[in-house]
C-alpha cells in the first residue's frame, strides 16, 4: 500500500510532463502541415553537378 504514495504522484508528473510535451508540439507548428512530409519521400532527388576527375 506504501507504494501507491510513490506511484500516484510519479504518474501524475508523468501525465502533466506528456500534456506539456503535447502542448509545446502544438503551439510550436508540429502538425501544421502533415500530408507534405509524406510526399517528399516519393519525390526525386535534384540531380548532381558532374564532379570534376583530378
Amino acid at each position: 500500500m506504501n507504494i501507491l504514495l510513490l506511484l500516484i504522484p510519479l504518474s501524475l508528473v508523468l501525465l502533466v510532463a506528456a500534456i506539456w510535451a503535447f502542448w509545446r508540439a502544438v503551439k510550436g507548428g508540429q502538425f501544421e502541415d502533415l500530408d507534405t512530409p509524406a510526399i517528399d519521400i516519393l519525390r526525386d532527388d535534384p540531380p548532381r553537378p558532374p564532379r570534376d576527375a583530378d
